[in-house]
């Protein structure tokens, strides 16, 4: 195995290096659009360094970052060569296609594939190639440690409300969410993408967290400026239980959802699928129901 104590051994003494003024700078941008944490930083971390902003390490720049032997006493060796091996990613990155310095440094020192496979995925989530990064973090071998994150980042990314990545990453790899923060953004990619799924989702909660998700499915239904078009239809034909129908009707008429300017339209389209009393509601100045006369109640 090479002996990672000397510089040499891991990191070109030629050649042009990552971290100089204008890789530091596009290293903090990337920083920037993800609230000021990396995955490298988060990797460091469960490493013991807990540094500001320790990737670079400024005494590092644009000198060669030494091995982490700095690293916390419990790291394993293969923990500490996935950092390098991190590190090199970036030289290969800047040097082009040929460069295989990561590669050969884990050849070399016998750094296991899953290592090798997730310091990738996050070397490509750092870099915002998330469609590069899933065809690594989705791989069975690897651990759900930063499925949490990985979420998150991937739906606050999303763009022009596209969570393909998102939920690919999620039904691929199944992971148990362990914050409510990313359960909350992975249900809201789901609300957003099918009504019919994020419903069958909630219903693999506990009763008091699966009304609160229900809860959330229709408020995202009733917050969509077209909340009669397609999500609405989906959402009042989906087959809901006892206990969802009367959370339904709490919801859109003494609940938060009796705010939505939305709710007395998808209340009465409800009624009108299930069979329901008619004439309950008026939609605006449009009576719908044969219940309902000009001057009738809005709610009887």
């Amino acid at each position: 195995m090479l002996d990672f104590s000397q510089f040499s051994a891991a990191f070109p003494t030629d050649g042009p290096k990552p971290y100089d003024q204008n890789g530091v700078r596009e290293i903090e941008t990337f920083r920037k659009t993800f609230n000021g944490v990396l995955f490298i930083d988060r990797v460091l971390k469960t490493l013991g360094i807990t540094e500001n902003k320790a990737y670079p390490a400024r005494r590092l720049r644009p000198a060669h970052p030494p091995p982490p032997n700095h690293l916390h006493p419990t790291a394993s060796s293969h923990a500490k060569l996935s950092i390098l091996f991190y590190l090199l990613l970036d030289y290969d990155s800047l040097r082009g296609a040929r460069s295989n310095l990561a590669s050969s440094l884990a050849s070399e020192s016998g750094l296991p594939p899953n290592y090798q496979i997730l310091m990738r995925g996050l070397w490509h989530m750092d870099r915002q190639e998330f469609k590069f990064a899933l065809e690594h973090l989705a791989h069975p071998s690897l651990p759900s440690e930063f499925a949490d994150d990985i979420i998150s980042v991937l739906v606050r990314h999303a763009k022009n409300d596209d969570y393909s990545l998102p939920l690919a990453y999620y039904h691929t790899t199944q992971p148990v969410l362990q914050t409510p923060a990313a359960l909350e953004l992975l249900f809201g990619a789901l609300a957003r993408t099918s009504v019919t799924e994020a419903l069958y989702f909630s219903r693999t909660y506990p009763e008091f967290a699966r009304q609160q998700l229900f809860e959330r499915l229709v408020g995202s239904v009733l917050e969509h400026p077209e909340a009669a078009g397609a999500r609405g239809r989906e959402l009042v034909s989906l087959p809901l239980t006892g206990a969802e129908e009367k959370w339904f009707q709490e919801y859109v008429a003494v609940g938060e959802g009796r705010k939505s300017k939305n709710a007395k339209a998808v209340a009465q389209m409800r009624q009108l699928v299930t069979g329901g009393r008619r004439g309950r509601f008026r939609l605006g100045w449009w009576v719908v129901g044969r219940g309902c006369e000009g001057g009738a109640p809005l709610v009887e």
